[in-house]
């Protein structure tokens, strides 16, 4: 019996693994086509996520593009959060973040373009 629901157990874990996506979130803002992406399913530690910046469908190269994700506080946890300044390799900019727990990970993304204005993009990923 123990090894039936051992079977069945590693059954789920590999259907997970097989399955497991990464992010993959898109939007706009002030008339910028934002991409948020990531290669990997999004997991405890060091990750590295992707985000690609358009207007009228050309990349943007010449942004300053920044990220901080944080987890508010709650009872027995305090307020956690990570930052990190793109660097920009080809059309997408890299950003490598360490997440140290597992759940809802709220995030501001903010770039900067040429005509100094900050566009702020907000929303959230699961761990």
């Amino acid at each position: 019996m123990k090894s039936f629901f051992k079977l069945i157990f590693a059954g789920f874990l590999l259907t997970g693994l097989l399955f497991a996506n990464g992010i993959d979130q898109n939007g706009s803002k002030d008339g910028y086509d934002i991409e948020l992406k990531s290669d990997k399913t999004l997991v405890v530690g060091t990750n590295d996520i992707y985000v690609k910046l358009a207007k009228d469908g050309e990349y943007l190269t010449n942004a300053k593009v920044k990220i901080k994700f944080f987890m508010p506080e709650m009872p027995g946890m305090p307020y956690m959060e990570y930052e990190d300044k793109a660097k920009l390799v080809g059309d997408k900019y890299i950003l490598n973040i360490n997440f140290t727990m597992g759940g809802t990970w709220q995030y501001q993304l903010k770039f900067k373009t040429a005509d100094d204005i900050v566009h702020t993009v907000r929303g959230s990923v699961n761990l």
